[in-house]
């Protein structure tokens, strides 16, 4: 397999561009999204220096760079909208709930602030940047500075302790 050296990131922008700029807009759909995506992904391949000519060429390892970081784009985008959605019905509900439903309500928020509280803190802070923040699980992972298989790891131990802390709960369909 031959590759090809790039003796500057200048020349490697203007041999890989074009196809990482293409992938970027079918992905995203978007004009400025894909070229706000194209200059991340030559300023991640810069700053991280994790490409190992070995395992192929740059382009490659490029295009699968963008594509991953395109889905992880649209997932945070589809996360803040559902979160979006979850506000706006709390802020404006439909109809206005009786004092019962108000006080069960505030009860359960408590019950789960208490249950997070009580698992350890590595845990509540990925599911806290999971559900308030809508941060996809490979996103988190990049904030923290973390290996995905340990994000994973720690927010399903941290939904098996919750569960285990809230498990008389039942909500009414």
């Amino acid at each position: 397999m031959q590759t090809t050296t790039y003796n500057s990131l200048e020349e490697l922008y203007d041999a890989c561009a074009g196809a990482v700029y293409r992938l970027a807009l079918h992905l995203s759909r978007d004009r400025q999204e894909a070229e706000d995506l194209c200059h991340d992904v030559f300023l991640r391949y810069w700053q991280q220096g994790r490409y190992e000519p070995s395992r192929g060429p740059v382009l490659a390892y490029l295009l699968l760079m963008t594509r991953s970081m395109a889905l992880n784009r649209l997932s945070q985008r589809k996360n803040r909208w559902e979160l979006l959605q979850r506000w706006s019905h709390q802020l404006f509900p439909a109809a206005v709930t009786s004092p019962q439903e108000a006080a069960e309500d505030d009860e359960l928020a408590g019950r789960v602030k208490g249950a997070l509280g009580s698992i350890p803190a590595d845990q509540r802070q990925v599911l806290e940047l999971a559900y308030y923040e809508g941060l996809s699980q490979s996103a988190i992972g990049e904030r923290l500075q973390l290996p995905l298989g340990t994000v994973k790891t720690r927010s399903r131990q941290g939904l098996i302790r919750l569960r285990a802390l809230l498990f008389d709960y039942r909500s009414e369909p």
